[in-house]
């Protein structure tokens, strides 16, 4: 099984004190975001855990105590955008999330660090100029940090839609994608960056960008040092190249407060949603009532030893 943690909020800023007692615990309780008062309880043990994928922009509160997860695989997807704090609006300076993803990738090496430039927005403050020379910029201080940059182009989400428009972004055709994207590639060639991007229906592959797979069985099997039986995540989009996870967040817990996010529709009920925070809950900003129904997930490895043909 391999635990996303998480593409509904960010644990490692946020929560990673809850997430580290969680470990301890041995198991997660998760509501079904479509149905809340499903829950479900998974395992969390080195048996049945294959990986851990992190995504962040800032886990600085999460990098001090990793020892605790020292027994399991894991990388982290590291967004850093050139964005200020108009579009995202709580996320620490940009020159404090450098120096972190430099430590981090210090701690864990450049392999367990993918660099995230997601989504690309354009408006009439933000053209293409303005990414590329920020792009460049941030290749330039993290290319010896990481091998690997994914990218993409901002959706408009009914949930993003209205902070979006107040900053006058633009919905990007495929022409413009296919142009950025292949100039945003010509620089992070010259840095040594492998370039892909994520959940685009664009083929870019004439110009050396693949589709990634941020849930990747190949990038996992490397630090398992053995193989996967996994399938395509069939909850994600068609574009989407992510192999199955199993998410432990919860939407609508975020407090970087990001004008894109998909992942909350109101500040109100995200402010809400944190003053139920509690480190030791097996739920994340929420508990247990007596309408919830609990079930026990039914969750194994998914990992495999080849055999030799001698054996």
């Amino acid at each position: 099984m391999i635990i996303s943690a998480s593409r509904r909020t960010d644990i490692p800023a946020f929560y990673s004190d809850w997430f580290y007692n969680r470990i301890k615990e041995g198991y997660v309780l998760v509501r079904n975001p479509f149905n809340l008062h499903h829950v479900s309880k998974v395992p969390l043990s080195l048996e049945v855990v294959d990986c851990f994928v992190f995504w962040t922009k800032n886990p600085e509160r999460m990098m001090q105590n990793l020892h605790i997860i020292d027994g399991y695989p894991y990388y982290f997807q590291f967004t850093l955008n050139p964005y200020n704090a108009e579009i995202e609006v709580n996320v620490p300076r940009k020159a404090k999330i450098i120096d972190t993803f430099k430590r981090l990738s210090d701690k864990i090496g450049p392999k367990r660090i993918i660099w995230r430039y997601d989504p690309i927005i354009i408006t009439n403050n933000i053209d293409e100029g303005y990414h590329y020379k920020y792009f460049e910029l941030l290749a330039s201080k993290l290319h010896d940090y990481t091998s690997k940059c994914v990218i993409s182009f901002v959706d408009f989400y009914l949930k993003a839609q209205r902070n979006l428009k107040k900053i006058g972004a633009y919905d990007i055709n495929d022409k413009d994608k296919i142009r950025i994207a292949t100039r945003l590639g010509e620089i992070a060639k010259l840095y040594s960056l492998k370039i892909e991007t994520c959940a685009e229906n664009i083929d870019l592959s004439e110009f050396g960008i693949e589709h990634s797979k941020c849930i990747d069985p190949d990038l996992i099997e490397s630090l398992l040092g053995g193989k996967l039986k996994v399938e395509k995540d069939k909850n994600q989009r068609k574009a989407c190249g992510c192999v199955a996870s199993v998410d432990i967040g919860a939407y609508n817990t975020c407090t970087h407060g990001c004008l894109y996010c998909y992942a909350n529709y109101s500040s109100n009920v995200v402010n809400d949603n944190i003053t139920r925070y509690d480190v030791n809950s097996p739920l994340l900003c929420s508990c247990i009532t007596d309408e919830d129904v609990i079930t026990e997930k039914n969750a194994m490895s998914c990992a495999f030893l080849q055999k030799s043909l001698f054996d």
